[in-house]
């Protein structure tokens, strides 16, 4: 039987009110039930596994069938979120929910084994993201739970895995992500999975009379737990301590030190929707029902039914929207290096109203807008830089990087970016780092990290003292990051999200496609800095994908319901799919002079006429697939005959793609020039013509 839920004993509610509470969430439940046949987070219309598991739990907790078992089953099997793209790691806790759940629901799981089998040993983690290459312990943990599960053997596999858990134990009886050795405290969740790792391993537990004293003082005066006693920040009470710390008490034979307010807590937590959320006050979501109704079943407490309707927590009432309030897109580090011309040209095909300028050279901002505002783009640059090798070491979770993610108002003094690869901590990040930043009225945006426990409390002190103002979802290379760290969709409506563009390449023209893919909208009167930090503190953001990645369909993430149907109530103004006016030109035509320093094939003397044609290009920015192509360039009227370049790169792509006609001596005056292109899909032929001086 598997060690990650408890199993369900005999009912002692009376029938008619426990038929009352248990019909309201599984009413909610059932409103999370999509087409596809999975359950998806409350916002979306697609299904995810990680709700899929959530709701086999709690059907499996209350005792029943959900309803079209078979389709469930069915995507259970289906719909590891890989299924949208492999990434670089196997994130184990999946296989592990597809395992579970299924046998949640009486299936065969056989087919897991041949994949399950391989994981022999603990992982080697990437040092770009983690200083020290410690895996994560909770993907770790999921290999021996996912072998125990399936009855697979440990043998030849367990000196590994136990030496890992072994040393990641506190003389306290905690556990946690580096070894003890390291420093630092544990973690309630990390706590649990290893114990549940190391019984799976038959490995002994050691020190349970310490551990059992470390989770009791986890408890908060609220009755429910923190992730550690004395928590150096981010100290708060969330369903998910809550129910690790039961978990592991229950697993260990003992319980909470105050168990009726333990109870109250969790009972707190529950919605008029019928579902629980993670915090008193918080929407309801699937894992928060889930793990309530787990921890509740563990401390016998389904004889204490969840407060009456009357008494229970309002989610937060939010004042309605103003009613001049209008759509606008933002592009979060965006292109900053090449060609200040393109870049323009496509924030005007592209409707793009804030262009987040990534890693740009001193100058590039100032040049890109003064070269906006003479051609009346209603764009406004801004800095949005990733700043590569900042890390971040907090005691007992690990060190690591991309956590320095920077937008701030052009030409605003943020400070200067930490220096690289000499790890700081939260404190001295926050001082020497974000301080400077708010001062400049910039914000963080939170990109991605693998570690849920570590992720959770920057996260959460975020909320509680500031920090970031935004979590990423879509990315250039991941289709959606709430697809693969699902935790994230806990913060729905706490944080906003948003897309992330985290361009690369050279050029802006080469990273048009991803441009054009995916966006984030905000609500304000008017797109100004000013505008765009009050669409963040009142969180009237969406961030919106549409592309190939997405197979054609739209997919949103957002804040407050009332902002996700304004923002489709206006999906006219800001449409780029099904023949919109909104999309990247098929050709650039730019007359390059000495004067323009970021320009490609920049002549000494004289003007040169470069053209680039629009291709599909790489996740590095380069182009690949031809899609539009030069006919004839024309100067004055007069066909002239250009110079190709396209330099090769790797696996079949270039490393730029244009033509160029240089004019050594042109005469004094007004001059056109004129590209001549064809529509590769449809043969369709255009014609773009350009003024420049000579």
């Amino acid at each position: 039987m598997s060690l990650a839920v408890t199993s369900p004993g005999p009912s002692a509610i009376g029938r008619d009110r426990s038929d009352s509470w248990r019909r309201q969430v599984c009413n909610y439940l059932e409103s999370l039930r999509r087409a596809d046949g999975g359950y998806a987070w409350p916002d979306l219309p697609r299904s995810h596994l990680t709700p899929s598991f959530a709701a086999a739990g709690c059907y499996h907790l209350l005792r029943e069938n959900p309803p079209n078992k078979e389709a469930l089953v069915e995507f259970l099997r289906t719909h590891h979120p890989f299924h949208l793209k492999q990434l670089e790691r196997p994130l184990k806790v999946f296989e592990f929910q597809q395992i579970q759940s299924l046998l949640w629901l009486d299936q065969d799981v056989s087919s897991f084994r041949e994949q399950i089998r391989k994981w022999t040993r603990p992982a080697e983690y990437p040092t770009v993201y983690e200083k020290d290459g410690y895996p994560v312990l909770q993907m770790e943990a999921m290999a021996l739970l996912c072998r125990d599960l399936l009855g697979l053997p440990t043998d030849g596999i367990m000196p590994e895995f136990a030496e890992y858990f072994r040393v990641r134990q506190r003389p306290n009886g905690s556990f946690n992500n580096p070894p003890a050795a390291d420093g630092g405290d544990g973690h309630v969740m990390n706590t649990w999975w290893a114990i549940q790792a190391m019984e799976a391993a038959s490995a002994a537990h050691v020190k349970q009379e310490g551990t059992i004293d470390w989770i009791r003082k986890c408890q908060k005066p609220g009755g429910g737990f923190s992730y550690q006693p004395e928590p150096a920040f981010a100290g708060i009470e969330d369903v998910t301590y809550t129910w690790a710390a039961v978990r592991t008490l229950k697993h260990l034979g003992a319980g909470p030190a105050q168990r009726h307010a333990c109870i109250d807590n969790l009972r707190s937590l529950w919605n008029a929707d019928g579902g629980f959320g993670s915090r008193a006050g918080w929407p309801s979501n699937p894992e928060a029902t889930y793990r309530a109704l787990d921890a509740m079943k563990a401390l016998d407490a389904f004889d204490f039914p969840p407060a009456s309707r009357a008494d229970r927590t309002r989610t937060k009432q939010r004042p309605p929207l103003p009613k001049d309030l209008k759509v606008f897109t933002a592009q979060i580090e965006a292109s900053g290096v090449g060609s200040c011309a393109e870049a323009v040209e496509l924030a005007r095909a592209l409707r793009i109203h804030l262009w987040g300028a990534k890693n740009s050279a001193p100058g590039w901002i100032a040049e890109a807008q003064d070269l906006a505002d003479r051609r009346n783009v209603p764009v406004r640059f801004f800095r949005a830089d990733e700043e590569y090798g900042t890390f971040v070491h907090v005691p007992g979770l690990g060190t690591y990087s991309h956590t320095s993610d920077i937008i701030a108002p052009a030409g605003a003094d943020c400070g200067p970016p930490l220096p690289r690869n000499k790890p700081v901590t939260w404190e001295e990040f926050r001082r020497d780092r974000l301080s400077p930043l708010q001062r400049a009225e910039g914000r963080l945006i939170w990109q991605f990290g693998e570690n849920e426990e570590l992720t959770r409390l920057y996260l959460d002190d975020s909320l509680e003292r500031g920090g970031y103002a935004a979590i990423s979802a879509f990315h250039f290379g991941n289709p959606d990051f709430t697809n693969s760290e699902p935790f994230l969709k806990q913060y729905w409506q706490q944080i906003p999200y948003v897309a992330l563009q985290d361009a690369h390449g050279k050029e802006s023209w080469w990273w048009a496609d991803k441009l054009a893919g995916f966006r984030t909208l905000f609500l304000a009167t008017e797109p100004t800095w000013d505008g765009w930090l009050t669409a963040l503190k009142h969180n009237w953001v969406v961030a919106v994908r549409h592309d190939g990645i997405s197979r054609g369909q739209t997919w949103m993430h957002g804040g407050p319901p009332e902002v996700i149907d304004f923002v489709r109530g206006s999906e006219q103004q800001w449409r780029w799919w099904d023949d919109p006016p909104i999309e990247p030109p098929f050709v650039s035509l730019v007359a390059v002079t000495p004067e323009d320093r970021w320009e490609a094939a920049r002549p000494e003397e004289g003007v040169t006429v470069r053209v680039r044609c629009r291709w599909d290009s790489t996740t590095q920015g380069l182009p690949k697939i031809q899609r539009v192509e030069l006919l004839e360039l024309l100067i004055d009227g007069r066909q002239v005959e250009p110079t190709l370049v396209a330099p090769k790169a790797k696996w079949g792509a270039f490393q730029d793609h244009y033509h160029y006609y240089h004019i050594a001596r042109p005469v004094a005056g007004k001059h056109t020039a004129t590209a001549a292109v064809r529509v590769l899909a449809n043969k369709t032929e255009l014609r773009h013509t350009i003024e420049f001086d000579g």
